[in-house]
C-alpha cells in the first residue's frame, strides 16, 4: 500500500529574510522526513501580509495544509505585538474557514534577533502540526 504524500503550502515572510529562509529549509527537510512535501512556497513582505497568501493556498485542491514561517523581532515600539496578534487571529480563522490545518511557524513577539536565530528549528514543529492534524482528521 502506497501512502499518500501530504502536499503542504508554505507562506514565508521576507522580513528577516536570513532567518526565514533558513526556517523554510528546515521545514522542507522535516516535511520530507514525515512523508510530506512542501509543494508550493509563497513569499510575502511580512508576517502581517500572510493572510491573503494563506487563503489562496487553502483554496487549492492540491494543497492539504499550509505552514506559516516568520520571525517577529522586538522593535522600539509595540508594533511586533500588533503584527503577531492580528496575524495569528487571521491564521486561525482561515484554518477553520477552509477546514485545512495551518501550522503556526512564526516566532515572536518580544524576542531579539539572537533569540530568533535560536528558534529557526521550530519551523519543524509547524510542519509536524500540519501533518499530524491532517492525518488525525483524515482530511
Amino acid at each position: 500500500m502506497v501512502k499518500e504524500v501530504i502536499k503542504i503550502g508554505a507562506v514565508v515572510s521576507e522580513f528577516n529574510y536570513d532567518i526565514t529562509m533558513m526556517m523554510l529549509e528546515r521545514a522542507k527537510e522535516h516535511a520530507q522526513f514525515l512523508g510530506a512535501e512542501i509543494s508550493q512556497v509563497v513569499k510575502v513582505p511580512g508576517v502581517f501580509d500572510m493572510g491573503l497568501a494563506i487563503k489562496k493556498l487553502l483554496e487549492r485542491k492540491d494543497i492539504d495544509g499550509v505552514v506559516t514561517l516568520g520571525a517577529v523581532i522586538e522593535g522600539e515600539t509595540e508594533h511586533d505585538d500588533i503584527v503577531i496578534q492580528h496575524a495569528t487571529r487571521k491564521i486561525a480563522d482561515l484554518a477553520l474557514e477552509y477546514n485545512k490545518p495551518v501550522g503556526l511557524g512564526i516566532s515572536g513577539p518580544g524576542m531579539t534577533r539572537l533569540q530568533a536565530e535560536k528558534r529557526i528549528e521550530r519551523a519543524k514543529t509547524a510542519v509536524e502540526a500540519v501533518v499530524k492534524l491532517y492525518r488525525r482528521l483524515k482530511l
